[in-house]
């Protein structure tokens, strides 16, 4: 039989208990950071959403402007402001004797004319200006929101499955199973993060899914480490041995039985190793080891940024380094108040 963990003293209607995630969902409803956070991170998850179905953004790698096209939100900018369009100017007298290149300077100027009055339809209003090749910054950083919050998500996931599935096996069974784990485990603690991040990525190579695999093995260590002691403790429970004694199975007991009951913790594990992974993924792609040339996220753009700003190009680090920090921030702070509504010591407090 499954453990019923009485989540508050606060009856239902009909005069039954509160459920344990109706109890954690009205906590979380309390905390006003952690509302304002959840409505933030639903936001970014919409617009990720959005763009990997192409309803925004698909056109991030579409020239639309002048190259380093500033900010501006009421329409395209001069071409001459932009510096994109230098009109030969020749002079007013007959030069050609001294001068062989005389006769062509009227034919540049209609050539520069004719190119200003292209580039000035083409151009489009680009709140938060172009790059280096004339594209949206707006639309790249969206883009790249899609891929760094997409990469970070499916790392996580993916750490905490191997972190929870090793870690029940090793709680539980203990012994030689418990043992090789922990072999295992101390041998991947034992390499420094980064150098192991690399090493995998020397493995796996660029793109997308090579860096969610390496974040994702590189990651699952913490919650392993948590997960175990939480079997560990459950296994002897009152409710785990009535479920053995009427005859339940070993994996009916872990993963029926228990990990409903430690639940919470491999969800902020995730919470938490999101925000993670993203930074690692910004840091990869600026380094050049993560998603692949044709491809854009955070950590690429700011890569791409580092030249511009010495030419005083300064609005696409401004946009990335925002985009990332209210979507960090706010994911950081959801995670806290996630936390806080699913520990099971805040239950017996009300």
């Amino acid at each position: 039989m499954s453990a019923v963990i009485s989540s508050s003293s606060v009856p239902a209607k009909g005069g039954k208990s509160e459920g344990v995630w109706a109890a954690s969902w009205r906590r979380l409803r309390t905390d006003k950071v952690g509302m304002v956070s959840m409505v933030i991170v639903a936001f970014f998850l919409l617009m990720v959403a959005a763009s990997s179905s192409g309803l925004i953004a698909k056109n991030w790698q579409k020239e639309v402007g002048v190259p380093n096209a500033p900010p501006t939100f009421v329409g395209p900018a001069p071409a001459e402001a932009t510096g994109a369009i230098q009109t030969p100017k020749g002079p007013n007298v007959d030069l050609s004797d001294i001068d062989p290149l005389a006769p062509r300077y009227k034919e540049w100027e209609e050539r520069a004319k004719t190119y200003k009055t292209e580039v000035t339809v083409k151009a489009e209003t680009l709140p938060m200006g172009g790059d280096r090749l004339g594209r949206d910054v707006m639309s790249k950083a969206i883009k790249g929101a899609e891929v760094s919050i997409l990469v970070g998500v499916l790392a996580a996931v993916v750490a905490t499955i191997i972190g929870v599935v090793l870690g029940a096996l090793s709680g539980f069974f203990g012994g030689r199973v418990g043992d090789f784990l922990e072999w295992l485990y101390n041998v991947f603690t034992a390499i420094p993060s980064i150098l192991l991040i690399f090493a995998f990525a020397v493995i796996f190579g660029r793109g997308v899914m090579s860096v969610v695999m390496i974040l994702g093995l590189a990651g699952w260590p913490g919650i392993y480490r948590l997960i175990r002691a939480e079997f560990m403790k459950h296994s002897v429970r009152e409710y785990v041995r009535a479920a053995e004694a009427i005859g339940a199975s070993r994996y009916s007991r872990m993963f029926k039985h228990i990990l409903p009951n430690v639940s919470h913790v491999a969800l902020v594990q995730l919470s938490l190793h999101v925000v993670g992974f993203i930074k690692s993924e910004v840091i990869l792609s600026y380094l050049g080891l993560g998603v692949g040339v044709d491809q854009v996220s955070w950590g690429t753009m700011l890569s791409e940024s580092q030249s511009e700003l010495i030419l005083g190009y300064w609005w696409q680090l401004a946009a990335v380094t925002g985009l990332m920090a209210i979507f960090v921030t706010a994911f950081a702070l959801f995670t806290d108040a996630l936390r806080d509504a699913l520990d099971p010591k805040l239950r017996g407090l009300e």
